[in-house]
C-alpha cells in the first residue's frame, strides 16, 4: 500500500512538472517561431535601433546629406522610441498565444476527514484552462497585425525624420547662398559707389549718385545682417532633428545635387495607396479589427478546464476495510458558463466600431496625404520650371545688362539709377535662383517621403515598362 501511495504521488508530481515544462516549450516555440517567420519587421535600419552607443558620424565641411541622415537614424529619440514600440509589440506575440499558466493546488484539511478506507490528511490538485477553439489563434492574428502596424509606424517616422533632416539642409542651403550672394553685392555696390564718387569728384557725375549707392549699401547690409541671423534658428531646427544641442555649429552646406524627377501625378498616386506607410499600418489596423470581431464571437463560447486532484489517505484506525489507505485520484473538467449574452453583444460591437473607426482614418489620411502629393509635385515642377528659367535665361542677362548698363553710365550715356536697378535686379535673379534649387529639393524630398522611396526618372520609365 504505502508503494502505491508514492506511486501515486510521483504520477502527480511527474504530470505537474510535464505542464510546466510543455508550458515554458510551447513559450520557446512560439518566440522562435514568431522571430523566424512572422515577425513583422520594419524595411529597413531596424538592425541600428539596437545599439545602445552607436559611433556617430562627424559633421564637418566636407560632411554630405549622407552623413547628416546617418547620425539622425543612429541618434533620433523618436525614431528609437517607434523602433521600441515596434519590438514591445512583437513580444506581445507569444504571449498572447500561449496556453494560461497551470494551476497547481493544495488542500490541508484542519480536521481530518474520516472516511470509509481512512482519515483524509491533505491533498494535491493540478488544473489547466483550454481556451475555446480557435481563441488562442485568433489573439495571435489580432497581436500579429497590430506589430506589423507598429514596424509600419516606425517606417513613417523615419521617412518624416529623413524628409525634416533635409527640408532643414536644403534652408540651411539656401541661406549660404544668400548670405555669399548679398556678400558679393555688397562688394558691387561699393564699387559702384567708388565709382559714382569719383565721377563725382571729376565733375562728370552728381552727388545724389553717391547719396543712391550709399542708401543701397545700407539696403543691402540690413539684409545681409538679417541672414546671418537667421543662420542660428534654422541650425536649431537641423540639430532638433538630430538629437544635438541647439546651439551646436554646423558648417556652411556644400552644393546640392538637382535631380529630374518627372513623375506623373497617376503614377504617383497609386504607389502613394500601396506603399505609404502611414496607409499600411492603417491596413493592419483594420486587418486587427476584422481579428478582434471574429475573437469577440468566440466569447459566446465557453472554456474547458481540466484538472487532476489527488488526495492522501491514511490506513483507517477501524479495522482492516477494502482499500484501507488507499489514495484517491480524482479527474476533473469544468466549463464556465457565458450567460450574460449583454456583455458578449457589446464587446462584438465595440469590435465593430473599431473597424469602421479604422476604415475611416484610413480614408481621412489617404485624402490629407494625396493632397499634399499633389501640392508638392506642383511645387517641383514650378521649381524645376525657374531653375531652367532663372538659371539659362533670366539670370544670364541680368548679369550682361549689370555690364552694359555700367559702361553706359560711366560712358556719360546712361544714369546710374539705371545701373542700381540693374545691379538690384541682378541680385533678385540670383536670389531666385538659388531658392528654386532649394524649393526643388525639398519639393522632392517631401515625395520620397509620402511615397516611401527615392524618385527618379529611371526608376519611373522601370515602372512604366513593368505596366505595359
Amino acid at each position: 500500500m504505502e508503494k502505491q501511495k508514492i506511486c501515486t504521488r510521483s504520477v502527480i508530481v511527474i504530470l505537474l512538472l510535464t505542464l510546466g515544462c510543455a508550458s515554458e516549450q510551447k513559450r520557446y516555440e512560439l518566440d522562435h517561431h514568431s522571430s523566424a517567420s512572422r515577425d513583422p519587421a520594419p524595411s529597413s535600419t531596424a538592425e541600428a535601433r539596437t545599439a545602445r552607443e552607436p559611433t556617430l558620424p562627424n559633421l564637418n565641411e566636407s560632411s554630405k546629406l549622407s552623413d547628416y541622415l546617418a547620425y539622425a537614424a543612429l541618434n533620433n529619440p523618436s525614431l528609437e522610441a517607434a523602433f521600441n514600440r515596434w519590438k514591445a509589440a512583437t513580444e506581445r506575440i507569444p504571449q498572447v498565444e500561449a496556453l494560461p499558466d497551470p494551476k497547481f493546488n493544495y488542500l490541508y484539511y484542519i480536521q481530518e476527514v474520516e472516511t470509509r478506507v481512512g482519515p483524509q490528511r491533505h491533498g494535491l490538485g493540478i488544473a489547466q484552462v483550454f481556451p475555446w477553439f480557435g481563441k488562442l489563434k485568433l489573439r495571435g492574428d489580432v497581436a500579429t497585425e497590430a506589430a506589423h502596424a507598429a514596424g509600419r509606424r516606425y517606417d513613417a517616422v523615419k521617412l518624416k525624420l529623413f524628409f525634416e533632416v533635409k527640408d532643414a539642409y536644403y534652408e540651411y542651403y539656401y541661406l549660404a547662398k544668400g548670405v555669399a550672394i548679398t556678400k558679393e553685392h555688397i562688394n558691387l555696390a561699393k564699387h559702384l559707389e567708388n565709382v559714382a564718387r569719383s565721377r563725382y569728384k571729376a565733375a562728370a557725375g552728381s552727388h545724389p549718385d553717391v547719396v543712391r549707392a550709399q542708401v543701397e549699401i545700407g539696403k543691402l547690409e540690413d539684409r545681409y545682417l538679417s541672414l546671418l541671423d537667421l543662420r542660428e534658428p534654422i541650425v536649431a531646427r537641423l540639430n532638433a532633428a538630430l538629437n544635438r544641442p541647439a546651439e551646436a555649429d554646423i558648417p556652411w552646406p556644400s552644393e546640392i545635387s538637382v535631380d529630374d524627377a518627372n513623375a506623373v501625378d497617376a503614377d504617383l498616386l497609386a504607389e502613394l495607396a500601396t506603399e505609404n506607410p502611414e496607409l499600411q499600418a492603417l491596413d493592419f489596423e483594420i486587418g486587427k479589427s476584422r481579428r478582434a470581431i471574429e475573437l469577440a464571437k468566440k466569447d459566446y463560447y465557453p472554456d474547458f478546464n481540466v484538472g487532476l486532484n489527488f488526495i492522501d489517505t491514511d490506513t483507517s484506525s477501524v479495522g482492516s476495510p477494502p482499500d484501507d489507505g488507499k489514495d484517491p485520484v480524482i479527474a476533473m473538467i469544468s466549463l464556465n458558463l457565458p450567460l450574460w449574452r449583454d456583455k458578449y453583444d457589446a464587446g462584438v460591437r465595440e469590435a465593430r466600431a473599431q473597424y469602421y473607426a479604422a476604415r475611416g482614418e484610413k480614408k481621412e489620411k489617404t485624402n490629407s496625404l494625396s493632397s499634399q502629393l499633389k501640392m508638392a509635385s506642383y511645387r517641383l515642377r514650378d521649381a524645376r520650371r525657374k531653375i531652367d528659367l532663372y538659371g539659362d535665361a533670366l539670370l544670364p542677362k541680368a548679369r550682361e545688362s549689370l555690364k552694359v548698363t555700367e559702361s553706359s553710365y560711366l560712358a556719360a550715356t546712361g544714369s546710374f539709377t539705371d545701373l542700381i536697378d540693374a545691379q538690384r535686379i541682378f541680385l533678385e535673379f540670383a536670389l531666385a535662383h538659388e531658392r528654386a534649387l532649394a524649393d526643388h529639393a525639398q519639393s522632392l524630398a517631401k515625395l520620397e517621403m509620402l511615397v516611401g522611396r527615392e524618385i527618379s526618372d529611371t526608376g519611373n520609365q522601370n515602372q512604366a515598362d513593368e505596366r505595359r
